[in-house]
Order: C-alpha cells, then sequence, then structure tokens
C-alpha cells in the first residue's frame, strides 16, 4: 500500500517520465502476505521457499500396463521360445495389500500401480500374450489385459531389463528438496506441483484489487445508442484489461459523469475493495477537469499523507498526469489522462509497475530492447519530450504504427511495441536504431 504523500513541486515544474515512475515506486509497498488455498493463490507470488514433504513419486510405480516380473524369469525370451509365467493376481493404482511375486511369477500391473514385492520390471503389454493365450498383444488388443482375476499364464516374448517401465521412488523430487522458490510466480505447473506434494494452500503475496473507472459526461457505454456528441467509453475496459493483463484483479467501475462530487463519492464507495484505484480523464486543464476538482485537495480532510498531486511530464503523449493517495488506509490513486493513448502509454510506463510491485514482483516493466527503425521518413518528436510511438516489432526491426495522435486507437490495437524518443531528439531518421518497449 501507499506509505506516504508524493513530492509536491511548483505548478509549472515539468517532471520526467523517470522521476514520476520513481516517485510511484518509491510510495507503493508490496501488499501484506496470507495464506491462499491452491486455486485462490494462482498469479500470487510467493513469500517463502517450499520443502517437498514427501518423495514423488511417493513409491516405485508402473509407467506401463503389463506385468510385474523378476528380471530372470523373462531372461531369453522371444516369440519362438516366450517366457510362460504363472499369473498370480492383479496390481492396481491406490492398491495398499500387495502380491508377492516369486521365481516363475508374473502380477497384471496397471499404469501408475505399485511395484509389488519380488518383482524387479515391468513388461509392457504389448510383448505378451496378455494372458489370453493368443500370440503378442497388437493394435485394438494392445489396450487391455486378460479379465481381471482370470488367473491362468501369460506368455512374454522379450526379455526386459531391470526396473524398465518402472518409475522410481523420489526420481521426480525427493523429500526435503526445494520444490519452489520465493518469489515465483504460481501459474497451472506450479499449482501442480503444490498439489502432487500435498499442499493445500500456500503463503503469498495475493493479486491485488485495482479499480477503474472513466470520467465523462460524453461517455455511453457500449452497446447503448450514441447521442449527439457522445462516445463509447473504451478506456474503463482497456484499462480494466490491462490491469488483469499485469496480474490484478480489477474492477470496472465504468464512466462517471463530469460533476465533481459524484465522482468523490463513487471513488470513496469503491475504496473498500481497492488497493490501487486509477482513473482516466479530467487531469488536464479543461472547464470540467472533475478528477483534480474533486480531489485536489483531499489531503485536508484524510488523514495526513494523503492528497493527490496533479502534475505535468515532459513526455508525449501523456503531459498531464496525477498520483497520491486517498482514504483512511492510504490507497495509492493515479489519474490518467482521458485521450484513448495516452491512458494506454501512462498505464503501460506507470500502472503496470505499481500493479507489479504491490505483487510483490523483483522485475516490474515491460522488457525492452533495440531495433532497426524501418518507415517511409523520418519520425520528428517534440523538443523535450519523451516521445512513445505505438509500432510493430519483428526480428530486430520496428515499424511505426498509425500517427502520433493520442486519439487513434485503431492504430493501437495492432501495436505490440512502444518506439521511444528521447527528449533531446527531434528527428529519427529510417534506419537508426531506437529503443523499443516490448507489449506482448
Amino acid at each position: 500500500m501507499s506509505s506516504a504523500a508524493p513530492r509536491t513541486a511548483g505548478q509549472d515544474h515539468l517532471w520526467s517520465v523517470d522521476e514520476h515512475l520513481e516517485d510511484i515506486l518509491a510510495t507503493v509497498r508490496p501488499l501484506e502476505p496470507i495464506e491462499l488455498q491452491l486455486l485462490d493463490a494462482q498469479g500470487c507470488v510467493l513469500v517463502e521457499d517450499v520443502t517437498v514433504p514427501v518423495s514423488l513419486p511417493p513409491f516405485d510405480n508402473s509407467s506401463m500396463d503389463g506385468y510385474a516380473v523378476r528380471v530372470a524369469d523373462v531372461a531369453g525370451a522371444s516369440e519362438e521360445f516366450p517366457a510362460v509365467l504363472e499369473v498370480i493376481g492383479d496390481v492396481a493404482a491406490g492398491q495398499a495389500d500387495l502380491l508377492q511375486v516369486g521365481p516363475g511369477q508374473a502380477a497384471r500391473i496397471m499404469t501408475g500401480a505399485p511395484l509389488p514385492p519380488g518383482a524387479e520390471t515391468v513388461v509392457p503389454v504389448e510383448w505378451t500374450d496378455g494372458g489370453l493365450g493368443e500370440g503378442p498383444v497388437t493394435g485394438m488388443r494392445a489396450r487391455s489385459l486378460a479379465p481381471a482375476g482370470a488367473d491362468g499364464q501369460v506368455q512374454v516374448y522379450r526379455p526386459a531389463e531391470a526396473r524398465a517401465h518402472v518409475r522410481a521412488m523420489g526420481s521426480d523430487v525427493k523429500a526435503g528438496d526445494r520444490a519452489l522458490e520465493a518469489g515465483t510466480v504460481l501459474g497451472p505447473p506450479q499449482i501442480a506441483l503444490l498439489a502432487a506434494i500435498g499442499r493445500g494452500s500456500v503463503r503469498v503475496r495475493p493479486r491485488p484489487r485495482v479499480v477503474v473507472l472513466s470520467t465523462g459526461s460524453e461517455l455511453v457505454q457500449p452497446d447503448q445508442e450514441l447521442g449527439s456528441g457522445q462516445i463509447y467509453d473504451s478506456n474503463s475496459f482497456a484499462l480494466t484489461a490491462c490491469a488483469r493483463d499485469a496480474g490484478a484483479i480489477a474492477y470496472r467501475v465504468g464512466a462517471v459523469p463530469d460533476d465533481a462530487e459524484t465522482l468523490r463519492s463513487t471513488i470513496e464507495d469503491q475504496l473498500v475493495r481497492a488497493d490501487l484505484m486509477v482513473t482516466t480523464g479530467g487531469v488536464s486543464v479543461g472547464a470540467y477537469d472533475v478528477v483534480k476538482e474533486a480531489l485536489s485537495h483531499v489531503g485536508d480532510e484524510d488523514e495526513a499523507g494523503s492528497g493527490i498531486d496533479f502534475r505535468k511530464l515532459a513526455m508525449q503523449p501523456g503531459k498531464p498526469q496525477g498520483f497520491g493517495s486517498i482514504g483512511p488506509d492510504h490507497t495509492p490513486l493515479l489519474a490518467l489522462p482521458g485521450n484513448p493513448v495516452s491512458s494506454y502509454v501512462s498505464f503501460e510506463l506507470f500502472v503496470r509497475p505499481a500493479i507489479r510491485t504491490l505483487m510483490g514482483l523483483d522485475d516490474v516493466h515491460r522488457p525492452t530492447t533495440r531495433a532497426t527503425l524501418t518507415a517511409d521518413e523520418a519520425l520528428t518528436s517534440p523538443k523535450g519530450r519523451r516521445q512513445f510511438l505505438r509500432g510493430t516489432y519483428a526480428d530486430g526491426e520496428v515499424t511505426p504504427v498509425g500517427g502520433a495522435g493520442s486519439h487513434l486507437v485503431a492504430a493501437l490495437a495492432h501495436a505490440d511495441a512502444l518506439i521511444v524518443v528521447p527528449e533531446d531528439t527531434e528527428s529519427v531518421e529510417p534506419g537508426a536504431e531506437v529503443e523499443v518497449v516490448l507489449l506482448r
């Protein structure tokens, strides 16, 4: 959670991208660990090493349907001179009372069943007559053995080495081994391992709960009819999807009209389920910038340390930004611009790292690389601004997608990278090497 209010500066101070991000990451703290059941812990970060309590597999078992036998009893077996063994019974998966396999004997065994005492190897059913006295089992007949409990004889047509087709106890992991390290993100394979070693719950940092709301009386819910001067609310959908992609549990509130009191009460209502709040719109210098109006003096009424600082950043798109904390728990709030591309770029640069920090991850940033610019003409960028242009990246090359306009949602949908033009660069020629932020 937030530990202190952000730094403040004069109204005309122009913050760099790095300064703003540094302020956010210095303020946001990882969430406190909790114990969660396995499926609830998916996507969370372990806070302690997990040690294997029991070897996996916990006993020697068969990897095939077949017969458990002694090596000497099938030595030299062939189709012309098969080894003929007495079938003494069945060994099924989960069986506790095991047969004792003696000289000249075999036990029918199923995949996953424990290797019975006395047996040294497993002969696959395909190497036998399946206890039917009809030659080697092939095709459809390879799928089944003789009926369970039908004791008699089995003919074995090939020899087997010691412990062939046997999964050794502890061959996966041994008791006392470290199964997973602290800091591991729990995906499906990790959940499977924890269940396999008998762990029903683990201690993790929970996935942060992120509440997303957009502002603007012109915004209409998709599937509704547009009126004059109205547009569909895409930002709240985009940012909620972004938050989920970053690993959060995200709640979309939707559009709030341009009314400061309504916005403020909506935010206060949502605090109960928020570890982080994200707003979009209403942070620039217009007459209806309700986020600034609603939250600029929130620290005057809340506990010490709360407050939202609204800033101008030396970047394009996304110059107007807000950051701080709100409410009795000092819940972090990031106020993003309202233009679709501006809000998306701002999320990737500032909100995603904040979410990943709340999760307790060490690496909170998107990967970056260097790429050759492929374009029909030079890219231009305003002096003193770090520009982020949409692009597509492949095989060490990046190509711009769409223009620099912060409203171009269609171009954004085809981009998988951000082309970074530094503050001191006003033009980038085709063929030049540029920094690229990889988005997927």
